[in-house]
């Protein structure tokens, strides 16, 4: 039997290299993540540095990581506050367009004489409520 053979030492040392690799692939998409996330990069820059991590991985991911690794923190965190930024504006949107359109719609109604005055007041200011 092939796994009777397999000693816990072998295990642990394959479930080690396993977890080295699974970090090291997180490193590279980390890095070119964070290259063509950066808007102040040129386009030459940043296919130098595809190169050379290309060409060079293990050298070319530290080297990354010691020259611009310090901006990584500061792109990551802009990139999350814009995209927070999106979403509350889009939630802005999206609730106060109903509120609009229900008021809108109320006029629409009282305009054509289907309610009074004072139930198109009810229904302006439970949709601005």
């Amino acid at each position: 039997m092939v796994l009777a053979t397999y000693a816990l030492g072998e295990v642990l040392w394959t479930m080690f290299v396993l977890f080295m690799w699974i970090i090291w692939f997180w490193l590279l998409i980390t890095v070119f993540s964070d290259l063509f996330r950066d808007h102040e990069t040129s386009g030459g820059a940043k296919a130098l540095w595809c190169i050379f991590v290309i060409l060079l991985p293990f050298l070319g991911v530290f080297i990354y990581l010691l020259v611009r690794g310090g901006g990584m923190a500061e792109r990551s965190m802009a990139q999350q506050q814009k995209a927070q930024a999106q979403f509350d504006s889009y939630v802005r949107e999206t609730a106060g367009g109903g509120s609009a359109a229900e008021i809108a719609h109320a006029k629409e109604l009282l305009d054509s004489g289907a309610i009074t005055q004072a139930e198109f007041d009810q229904l302006k200011a439970k949709a601005l409520s």
